[in-house]
């Protein structure tokens, strides 16, 4: 998966910025200040958040990914070969648990998010 391609997608999160906070190349993409996906400086596949640590659980049995290293137990790394329609979905869920986790009034002044 390329870089490119996270990057083109979470562009279009309202309110997402990316930034490279511990140096070294890497891409992590928040919303209101909270991460919700990050591409490393070395691996090719990005890793997101899920709603739970069964979730993710689920999710690594099914193949969709394995268990995202460094990151709590319920974040999950999906490799470079996932279709663009899965990865797109994934981020999106992410991006939706972490922005539903944010005070109203950080919401309030995020455009709407389908």
């Amino acid at each position: 998966m390329s870089r490119e391609r996270v990057n083109r997608i979470c562009a279009t999160f309202p309110g997402a910025e990316v930034s490279d906070p511990w140096g070294g190349g890497h891409d992590a993409w928040k919303v209101g200040g909270k991460m919700f996906a990050c591409v490393g400086a070395i691996q090719t596949g990005v890793s997101v958040k899920t709603d739970s640590i069964e979730a993710a659980e689920m999710l690594i049995a099914a193949g969709i990914g394995i268990r995202a290293p460094y990151f709590h137990r319920s974040w999950i790394y999906l490799p470079e070969t996932i279709p663009d329609e899965e990865l797109r979905h994934r981020l999106a869920q992410s991006y939706r648990i972490v922005r539903a986790g944010l005070a109203r009034k950080v919401q309030a002044v995020l455009a709407p998010f389908d």
